[in-house]
């Protein structure tokens, strides 16, 4: 069986891979939970080039277009008790966004808020955290196909996380972004616990969002190819993707279509300019 917090693709008759470092799917309903109010101003700092040529007349310097900030979702004005005793208000406040059992699942672990920041960080970097999040790990194992001396992922594999897309899918857009406003404070203090106090947590925030954005929608059959007990991506273009991509496009075009979607949408509460994110994807082909 493919363990979830896997890197690449298992052969189903060899031995597990054991990922150096932990990682697999399981991060994008949090992610679509409380996902990111992102501060932009450091993106359009614009810096005067020095001259080398004394002599020459000097340069226009051209400015970034200004990007309109649309109002982001504000959260409620709440007392927050300490991050140690947060849990149980997470339970509660993530339990009135969804009631899916993934997301219910999830909510029975400890630490939900340091997880969380842990999770995104390393979804920043490219990596997908998975030891936080393993009561969301799909279920059934990974399969694949042969035809004519090639292998191909069996769509049939895309199914085990069906379950995901539709935590996913039952969030309200607006209700995750208002969520992530009130628990924000807390959130802060995660982050800088773990990395340190002058550490802008928006900015992973918003470098993991825009990682999984620019994750490809591949509609074809996808070949793999084995590297001794693993299956890779036969495409390099999908190979050379992070990890974190990766392991979203394992979901299978209609689940990546869903987790991308919602995630575009609570941007959109969270007032982040749609200049900021990668261009929407092209409509699933008619069958």
């Amino acid at each position: 069986m493919a363990d979830f917090d896997d890197i690449s693709f298992d052969r189903p008759s060899g031995p597990r891979f054991e990922a150096p470092e932990p990682s697999g799917p399981p991060l994008w309903p949090f992610l679509v939970i409380a996902v990111v109010v992102v501060s932009i101003a450091a993106f359009f700092y614009v810096r005067s080039r020095r001259t080398t040529q004394p002599a020459e007349p000097p340069r226009a310097v051209q400015q970034a277009p200004e990007v309109r900030r649309r109002a982001a979702e504000p959260g409620d004005p709440i007392d927050l008790p300490p991050l140690d005793q947060s849990d149980t208000l997470v339970r509660t406040l993530v339990g009135h966004l969804s009631s899916h059992p993934a997301i219910a699942a999830w909510l029975t672990t400890d630490g939900l808020v340091r997880n969380f920041t842990v999770a995104v960080e390393n979804v920043s970097k490219g990596t997908t955290p998975a030891k936080h999040l393993r009561p969301l790990r799909p279920s059934g194992s990974f399969s694949a196909t042969s035809s004519r001396g090639l292998t191909w992922i069996d769509p049939a594999s895309y199914r085990r996380y069906d379950g995901i897309a539709a935590a996913v899918d039952s969030v309200d857009a607006r209700g995750a972004a208002h969520l992530y406003a009130t628990l924000k404070p807390r959130i802060e203090d995660a982050y800088h616990e773990l990395i340190g106090p002058d550490a802008k947590f928006d900015l992973a925030l918003e470098r993991a969002i825009v990682q999984l954005l620019k994750t490809p929608i591949v509609d074809h059959d996808v070949q793999l190819r084995t590297d001794k007990v693993l299956y890779k991506y036969a495409d390099p273009s999908l190979e050379e993707l992070s990890s974190a991509q990766r392991q979203l496009l394992r979901m299978g075009p209609r689940n990546v279509r869903i987790v991308k979607a919602k995630l575009r949408a609570i941007a959109g509460f969270l007032g982040i300019p749609d200049a900021l994110l990668p261009p929407p994807d092209p409509a699933p082909p008619s069958r």
